[in-house]
């Protein structure tokens, strides 16, 4: 980022424009105990050679997975991202684009939402979609209010194999509004549909399952939506967007609402954000969808035209008619996926796909057969992402892993103390057998 530094000359213009004569007069109604609070003992100043060099240094620190192979996952993966993904987004016209408040001279944003949308409702088998939430956290959230505005209920069932940091956003966003949670059980690192029918009555507005799950398991969702909406309740559903390749997408099993994080589609890891909200559903609910809709239309010379359609940016900052409080959507990172999406097209996904799944499960079968490591979930099929069980605390694990340049995965003690011993592994397509192979070595060690 630039830097654009103001002269004295300049600061002074400034500080007389606004009617003082120092900055301090500027915060002169604060406390002086809150000020020696904020201050900050800054070293001495350095030129911009000298600068430069310190911060590279200090940003050498930092472990990237451009050094480091990382089998980290829980939602945030390391996927190979198109060099033209970047590029074309690092474009002015859409990188500095703001909120298309004039369809007339917006057309390039609009369009783009609109390929945004199709491919979303192809990939998840959905009939519409919107112009993207803020990620797949809030996106599950807005889902969970929808049903319950829809079906007039305030209730929600949801599986405890939900990402833990998605459960956490879920929370906030139902307890403000008094929407009671009940947790699914868990058994062998599925959710147990065992008594769903008991639990199914006219206070439950849906059911919220991710597949595949927090842990990597791919849950049994065969006849649930029909068991839901025979009690009139809707079933929403969140996925792993690269998995739709190969797995039955929402549409397939009935689900009502889809959603997902879309951060595997051309968005970089950066750290936790921004990442992208993908949002789904049915056309006899577009009317109850939260955020904006980019349509196709005609002009009046019959030339096509994209706008924003059945609702208006107005509606979500009137709170007492929004649908939603979301007044805005990520529309950058849209874009990032939808370029992603037109480069790796309908083959090259499935092809991604393929070899996430080869490389996890050669992994998998490899730690197995180590001596003092364990697949405490075997029996369950997974697509990426599998958990390990450890003869030492994972934490451990992952800090001498880093020495040996591998992000090891995460450690599941985080969420829970009885998990402090197990590991959970990604493995995307970006992972050779070499890199593997050395992993295993590693692994072997403890």
């Amino acid at each position: 980022m630039h830097y654009i530094p103001n002269t004295p000359d300049i600061e002074k213009e400034i500080l007389e424009a606004i009617g003082v004569r120092h900055f301090e007069d500027l915060i002169a109604n604060i406390p002086g105990k809150i000020l020696q609070k904020c201050r900050i003992d800054l070293p001495a100043p350095l030129s911009e050679l000298e600068g430069y060099k310190k911060f590279t240094q200090m940003a050498g620190k930092n472990k990237n997975t451009d050094t480091t192979v990382s089998f980290l996952g829980a939602g945030s993966y390391d996927h190979y991202i198109p060099a033209a993904v970047d590029f074309l987004i690092g474009r002015s016209e859409f990188y500095t684009a703001y909120t298309p408040y004039q369809p007339e001279v917006s057309q390039g944003t609009l369009q783009s939402m609109y390929e945004y949308q199709s491919m979303i409702c192809h990939m998840m088998d959905m009939e519409v979609a919107n112009a993207s939430l803020y990620d797949g956290a809030t996106a599950l959230a807005e889902a969970a209010i929808m049903a319950v505005n829809k079906t007039r209920r305030n209730k929600v069932l949801v599986s405890a194999y939900i990402n833990a940091n998605s459960l956490k956003v879920l929370d906030t966003y139902l307890k403000t509004r008094g929407i009671e949670i009940e947790f699914l059980p868990e058994v062998a690192g599925r959710t147990d549909f065992s008594d769903l029918s008991a639990r199914l009555d006219n206070t439950v507005a849906a059911l919220l399952i991710q597949s595949p799950n927090f842990l990597g398991g791919i849950e049994d969702l065969n006849g649930i939506a029909e068991r839901l909406h025979e009690n009139k309740s809707f079933l929403i559903v969140s996925v792993n967007p690269v998995s739709m390749a190969l797995l039955k997408t929402p549409g397939e099993i009935g689900a009502d609402i889809a959603v997902a994080e879309g951060q595997p589609l051309g968005i970089h890891q950066a750290f936790g954000g921004p990442y992208l909200g993908i949002f789904a559903t049915t056309k006899s609910l577009v009317r109850s969808m939260p955020g904006r809709i980019a349509g196709e239309t005609v002009d009046v010379d019959g030339k096509r035209g994209y706008v924003l359609v059945l609702q208006t940016r107005e509606q979500h900052i009137r709170r007492e008619r929004a649908t939603s409080n979301v007044c805005t959507n990520e529309g950058l990172m849209a874009l990032a996926a939808t370029v992603y999406l037109s480069l790796v097209g309908k083959n090259g996904l499935k092809q991604i796909a393929r070899l996430c799944l080869n490389n996890a499960h050669y992994l998998a079968e490899k730690i197995a057969a180590l001596d003092h490591f364990s697949l405490p979930y075997s029996s369950v099929p997974f697509f990426n992402e599998f958990v390990i069980e450890t003869p030492i605390p994972a934490k451990e694990i992952i800090a001498a892993g880093v020495k040996e340049q591998f992000f090891a995965g995460v450690d599941l003690g985080e969420f829970r103390p009885d998990w402090r011993n197990r590991l959970l592994i990604a493995v995307t397509e970006k992972r050779s057998i070499q890199e593997m192979d050395d992993f295993i070595k590693f692994l072997a060690k403890f």
